[in-house]
């Protein structure tokens, strides 16, 4: 102390006292302050350096693996995980910083590489990633597991040990639901999609589901079999409508039978005399004309299967539209827009397409971020019936800048993807990416094709935080980070989701 005391020139040797020091002897004990020292060192987790796609990489496909750190070495290696040996060895080509993040990102390509296998990737001063795999088509049996995640959701239905593995269980919810303002009115509620833990079921996002599981459908229908692994399989009608006609069976159950109103959802209460009680939330404007324009899709694309049941479902979408045209100041412009693409393209109804073309000419820059206007202007421009050449063009125009938008921010990203990191936005990944969807099926862009499979291998683990966000794959998985952060956990997320895998799985084909 005295030393440090001199050196800092603070104080000086006549100012201490050395009658003050005193030596105890040998084997007195030590007395304290009353304070015991803790020596509770949280260790920080240690990320790799080296980012990969967690799931794997198709044989035939580009690959890349990403450096973060600004001292790298020139190379990297492939390493076979099963037996050390290395396979391949390539060169860190530097980027700019990302403009995101601020830290360095760089690429090794090793596309070369073809043959199948399980590998990872090591490089010195950084380390190695994860491991990952190398196959024919890495994402079939993930694209699978996307789709059936709505079996597992379904309310009101035994999954059975045979199907759903350890997601089996009884039926649940299958009481009927009292009115929330009529509690002596009691309906039949059962079926549709659980959208959160408490057993809720809810009109919009339900619409929502159905409609980018449709678009899927419609745009790569030679994607979707009959062999998902539910119920229906085998029936000979793609999984994929099965699994909405479920959702849309729940629908018809939420119309009020004398008005053609909807009702908004379904929610549950613990109750700990009586179990789990169910609530039907009330008429709501929103929910019925979103049913209108769900129903009327849905119809559009099954009357091949099952034209009465179509049928029933374009009636329904019909008395929907109909009710939420007398209160439009409770709907907005965009809701009743896609509402009448859907029942024009569906009927055929000049009335519809009134309300169609008066929306377009009234909103010449439409916002393609909104999903109502998205749909729409898909389904209009996809429709066979009489449209207007002038509107659908700009719509396309429109929808190509979108595209275009997002295609250029992926390339200026050192994740190569459109969104910002710290905004842990899978649901802002996600919608860009079903734009950019639409887009590449329309003018099949290779550079568009590449950027959808960037995003994949994002939500695989190729991410600043080497988080895989698919159920059950990943050595770093979110499930043991944070739920929250799940992109198949949540229904409408998982089936934009699907639309992306839908058009990666076509251009492995």
């Amino acid at each position: 102390m005295l030393c440090m005391l001199l050196l800092s020139g603070c104080g000086s040797v006549s100012e201490l006292s050395f009658d003050t020091l005193q030596v105890g002897s040998e084997g007195e004990e030590l007395t304290t302050l009353g304070m015991s020292p803790e020596f509770n060192y949280e260790v920080p987790e240690s990320l790799p350096s080296v980012l990969v796609d967690q799931a794997g990489y198709a044989r035939e496909s580009d690959k890349e693996a990403f450096f973060r750190g600004e001292s790298l070495p020139d190379t990297f290696t492939v390493v076979n995980a099963k037996n050390g040996q290395t396979v391949f060895t390539g060169q860190i080509e530097q980027r700019e910083a990302d403009q995101e993040s601020g830290l360095q990102i760089s690429y090794g390509d090793f596309t070369a590489l073809k043959a199948s296998g399980t590998y990872y990737i090591q490089a010195a001063m950084v380390g190695q990633s994860y491991p990952f795999k190398i196959e024919e088509n890495p994402y079939e049996e993930l694209y699978h597991t996307a789709l059936k995640k709505y079996y597992y959701n379904r309310c009101g239905l035994t999954l059975s040990s045979e199907l759903a593995g350890e997601e089996a269980r009884n039926a649940c919810h299958s009481r009927e639901a009292q009115l929330k303002d009529q509690a002596e009115v009691e309906l039949d509620v059962s079926g549709g999609w659980h959208v959160d833990e408490m057993g809720s079921k809810d009109v919009s996002k339900g619409c929502g589901t159905a409609n980018y599981l449709l678009t899927a459908f419609e745009l790569y229908p030679d994607t979707f079999n009959d062999e998902v692994g539910i119920p229906e399989s085998g029936n000979e009608i793609p999984d994929v409508l099965d699994e909405v006609k479920y959702e849309i069976d729940w629908l018809l159950k939420m119309q009020d039978a004398k008005s053609g109103a909807v009702y908004a959802g379904v929610s549950s209460m613990d109750s700990k005399s009586s179990g789990y009680l169910l609530y039907v939330d009330g008429i709501n404007m929103n929910a019925t004309i979103q049913f209108a324009a769900t129903l009327a899709k849905f119809s559009y694309l099954y009357q091949s299967y099952d034209r009465a049941f179509a049928t029933q479902c374009l009636q329904a979408a019909d008395r929907a539209y109909r009710y939420a045209g007398k209160y439009l100041e409770d709907v907005t412009p965009e809701e009743y827009f896609h509402a009448a693409a859907e029942l024009y393209r569906a009927t055929g109804n000049y009335g519809y397409h009134n309300v169609v073309k008066t929306y377009l000419l009234e909103n010449l820059v439409t916002d393609m971020q909104n999903d109502f206007v998205f749909w729409g202007c898909v389904t209009y421009m996809s429709t066979k019936q009489k449209v207007d050449v002038g509107l659908c063009g700009d719509v396309m125009k429109i929808l190509m800048q979108e595209g275009e938008r997002i295609a250029a921010n992926a390339q200026c990203s050192g994740l190569l993807v459109s969104m910002k990191e710290e905004n842990n936005g899978s649901a802002e990944l996600l919608r860009d990416i079903t734009r950019l969807t639409v887009v590449d099926h329309v003018i099949t862009n290779h550079e568009y094709a590449m950027v959808l499979q960037n995003h994949l291998h994002y939500i695989l683990g190729r991410n600043l935080q080497s988080i895989s966000y698919f159920d059950g794959v990943g050595s770093r998985n979110y499930i043991d980070i944070d739920e929250s952060l799940g992109v198949m956990n949540q229904i409408d997320l998982n089936a934009e989701l699907v639309l992306m895998m839908s058009a990666i799985m076509e251009e492995l084909k």
